[in-house]
């Protein structure tokens, strides 16, 4: 009869087990050290495996494939074979360590033996973490407190506005006057610096709204006065902290000829504006409402966010967890290497990086620790409480996905069926749960969002 892999794999760890001896040292709360011997007639066997192996593959001048004597290939491929026998003896021995004392290590193991010999017995040592034991002290009644919604005042006013202003055209202006604020200048410009011409500090036939503030402080208001045709200059001051540094603080004239003088002309705010801006409008009271909708549907999610970080926060203060040395390291390793690559985008210098990464290092320290602790705590609530995701979970949020995207279901599966996208799929979609459940558990105080960013100012 046919047995499985895995049936057949467990026999032999079943196997092995029976004939090694494996102790075990607690060396810390989650740092564990297996001391395992194996027998001197398990060591002859891998080592005749490893060797009987080679002679069946192995080609040596003067003998057919295969038909070497043992003696030659022993005296030949003795060195590699050695390595080769301590891989296969601490992988198999140690799964099998690990299965007798019922572990389930969360790092590496750190992996320490003694000269092997195909004759005698072979000691080595594992040292590792195990996960911790994490224990809920207090999940219901949690003190939180939750933004109040608000509809901000003027917000759908000052959205129609930007609305009009983007879609404002412009006509020449009929008038002789001097420039003033609002109007549009159309400029040739041309800076300089002490000790030469200002780099990509030139322009042509340049549109400039005047009062938008595009340039730097006093360009604008330098123009603001001039007549069609007049050229002057205007001698500036790039501002302290200026995003190019090296032309922070430096003095800079600009030598500006006003060419022609525009005027915005914008749409009136009606029904007809509503529905030129693509259909989904009839009246200038839909368009209104749509806005109303969209800041509500975008400040709600906003709220949700930022409940579910002051429910994880309470979470982790009301039930402490140990955190494993190695976990720490590599996420605190994965933080500082996604924020160099961002910095680096934003012109960042190597040392001026490492510089950051000295000052705020136990920032790094505390961040990683608090991601470790709440994924272990919500890990945990969720078993407790039955919410992990189950494969109808998932399978409902793919169809979701496909009909808010549009995209065919059968892709949006075929995405999901890697391993590690399906199980952040699972563990979000899990996470969500333990918040709803926290959420219908809470103390919470609803509050202004003022009165939130004052205490947020305050910590």
């Amino acid at each position: 009869m046919r047995t499985s892999r895995k049936a057949d794999s467990t026999r032999e760890l079943i196997r092995l087990g029976m004939s090694m001896k494996a102790t075990l040292e607690k060396v810390s709360n989650l740092e564990r050290k297996l001391n395992i011997q194996i027998p001197a007639d398990e060591v002859s066997k891998a080592f005749e495996s490893a060797f009987q192996s080679i002679q069946k593959h192995v080609a040596i001048k003067g003998f057919r494939k295969g038909k070497a004597p043992m003696k030659a290939v022993k005296s030949m491929y003795g060195d590699r074979v050695k390595q080769d026998v301590v891989n296969d003896l601490v992988q198999k021995f140690y799964a099998s360590a690990l299965r007798e004392h019922s572990l389930e290590p969360i790092s590496f193991p750190t992996i320490e033996f003694d000269a092997l010999d195909e004759n005698k017995d072979f000691e080595f040592t594992a040292e590792f973490e195990v996960r911790p034991e994490v224990q809920l002290k207090k999940l219901e009644k949690l003190k939180v407190k939750r933004e109040r919604f608000e509809m901000k005042p003027g917000f759908v006013e000052s959205t129609l506005e930007d609305i009009r202003q983007g879609r404002a055209s412009t006509a020449p202006l009929l008038i002789e006057r001097p420039a003033q604020k609002g109007d549009i200048a159309v400029i040739d410009f041309k800076g300089y610096l002490l000790e030469g011409e200002l780099p990509n500090g030139a322009a042509e036939d340049h549109q400039l709204e005047l009062g938008s503030n595009s340039f730097i402080p006093g360009f604008e208001e330098g123009i603001i006065g001039m007549t069609v045709g007049v050229t002057s200059e205007i001698k500036l001051q790039f501002p302290d902290g200026y995003h190019a540094a090296e032309l922070s603080g430096k003095p800079v004239t600009f030598k500006v000829t006003l060419k022609k003088l525009l005027k915005k002309d914008l749409p009136e705010l009606n029904d007809e504006f509503a529905k030129s801006l693509g259909g989904k409008y009839e009246t200038l009271e839909d368009l209104k409402k749509a806005i109303t909708e969209d800041y509500e549907k975008r400040e709600q999610k906003r709220i949700k966010d930022d409940l579910k970080n002051r429910l994880v926060r309470a979470l982790v203060d009301a039930n402490p967890v140990e955190v494993p040395k190695s976990l720490l390291n590599e996420q605190k390793q994965a933080l500082i290497e996604d924020l160099k690559n961002r910095m680096s985008q934003q012109g960042m210098s190597q040392e001026q990086f490492e510089d950051y990464k000295s000052k705020w290092d136990s920032d790094f320290n505390e961040t990683a620790s608090y991601m470790i602790r709440s994924s272990f705590l919500i890990d945990r609530v969720a078993m407790e409480k039955n919410l992990k995701a189950t494969e109808k979970d998932l399978d409902a949020k793919l169809e979701e996905y496909a009909q808010q995207t549009g995209i065919e279901l059968p892709r949006v599966m075929e995405f999901y069926n890697q391993e590690d996208r399906r199980s952040r799929l699972r563990y979000q979609l899990t996470e969500e749960r333990v918040m709803d459940w926290l959420t219908s558990v809470a103390d919470l105080e609803e509050v202004s969002r003022e009165e939130l960013e004052k205490e947020s100012d305050a910590n």
